[in-house]
């Protein structure tokens, strides 16, 4: 049993509430946050204020932004035309490091689960299919996780978007299936855009 004050027990048990921080890595970063002048605890403390407060989902793609829209779906010199469907707003940034591709992108906000009782209402595919609808889109790029609910969910969304773009394409095999995409480094992910296969 520990013997730690009580703000500072709150503290770690805050911190192992944290993907990947075990009880050893938040008593560890607990007791660097205690080493710190008192400025830099309170600029990490409003650090995440802000960003609980200002940071929002786009209202066109549901990426992260910080006001009603994204800094992509802003950029006037975005191939319209292309559009790149991800999971999560995090695989949006991981695109954008391969310097691949320069069109749009509609992040679903998951993939579709049974096990997880995630069905295709949960997620933002009626917005994909409002988009899809306006006519602008020739291509779009299904770029989910190679693992069995990305597999599911790109069949889903193939049947669903084929009537309505010209042309639907996932990502080429070269990321390791299984994996989820926050994982894979940019090279192997810009390969897999450059190898994309119709579907």
């Amino acid at each position: 049993m520990n013997n730690y004050p009580k703000a500072l027990e709150r503290l770690i048990q805050e911190l192992k509430k944290l993907p990947g921080i075990g009880r050893v890595s938040a008593e560890r970063l607990a007791f660097h946050l205690l080493s710190q002048p008192g400025e830099r605890v309170l600029n990490l403390s409003q650090a995440l204020l802000d960003v609980k407060e200002k940071i929002q989902l786009c209202a066109t793609c549901f990426n992260y932004a910080q006001g009603p829209r994204c800094a992509i779906c802003s950029d006037p010199n975005r191939d319209q035309s292309l559009l790149c469907v991800v999971g999560h707003p995090q695989e949006v940034v991981r695109f954008e490091h391969t310097c691949e591709f320069y069109g749009l992108y509609h992040v679903l906000g998951g993939l579709i689960s049974p096990v997880n009782d995630v069905s295709p209402d949960d997620l933002n595919i009626e917005e994909l299919m409002l988009r899809l609808k306006e006519g602008h889109v020739r291509e779009v790029i299904l770029a989910l996780d190679p693992k069995v609910e990305g597999e599911a969910t790109s069949m889903y969304l193939a049947r669903k978007i084929r009537p309505l773009v010209s042309k639907t394409t996932q990502l080429a095999h070269g990321v390791p299936v299984g994996r989820d995409l926050e994982f894979a480094d940019e090279i192997t992910l810009g390969k897999a855009l450059r190898g994309r296969v119709a579907i």
